[in-house]
């Protein structure tokens, strides 16, 4: 079944070709035309930081240590290594989904453009934040891929609380905007992950 080092090497090789797909995503997608910006909300920044310190702590390491990521022998360790990349891969998809449902109305801090519009198709109609969802894919199949169980776990703390202030500014935004629209949107779907928030 191959040696388990070769099994987590060809693992984490493949996550940071998503990681590289991911960031392709926002650096060369289609710019649409300049769009006046009505109200934007400051406060998302404090999360875009809290959630970038949480791919710090699973990616960055002491200075002289090395990651030495090796997963099970065997049928245990191919199964945790496919597993690994299909999170990987279904949460560059839904980024990439997110992103193009999106469209002029994507943007990194939480805002209003002109004419903006509730968008509830594509990915939103099943979380009202994909792509955050799939940031969070990215972020475990990372610690997967570096086995770092303990960062881990850290990590997706500070990514949460990093998400929920992002979604509290953006959802205040909405709120603002769309009124009873947006409300029924909220009772009908999930924020963030299907059954859990």
């Amino acid at each position: 079944m191959g040696d388990p080092r070769q099994i987590a090497q060809v693992t984490f090789y493949a996550v940071i070709v998503c990681w590289f797909v991911f960031g392709g995503i926002f650096l060369f997608r289609k710019r649409p035309p300049k769009t006046a910006e009505k109200r934007r909300d400051p406060v998302s920044f404090l999360g875009i930081f809290l959630q970038g310190c949480a791919n710090g702590i699973v990616w960055f390491q002491k200075p002289g240590t090395r990651s030495s990521a090796v997963f099970p022998a065997g049928a245990v360790g191919v199964a945790f290594s496919l597993v690994t990349v299909a999170l990987a891969i279904c949460s560059v998809w839904l980024v990439m989904a997110a992103v193009r449902t999106l469209g002029k109305q994507w943007a990194v801090a939480a805002r209003l453009v002109e004419g903006h519009r509730l968008v509830t198709e594509g990915p939103y109609q099943f979380v009202r934040n994909p792509i955050y969802t799939g940031l969070l894919g990215m972020l475990i199949a990372t610690g997967f891929a570096l086995c770092h169980w303990k960062r881990l776990i850290l990590a997706i703390a500070v990514f949460s609380i990093g998400m929920v202030i992002r979604v509290r500014a953006e959802e205040k935004l909405l709120r603002s905007a769309f009124g009873e629209e947006f409300e029924a949107y909220v009772r009908r779907v999930p924020a963030f992950l299907p059954g859990i928030f």
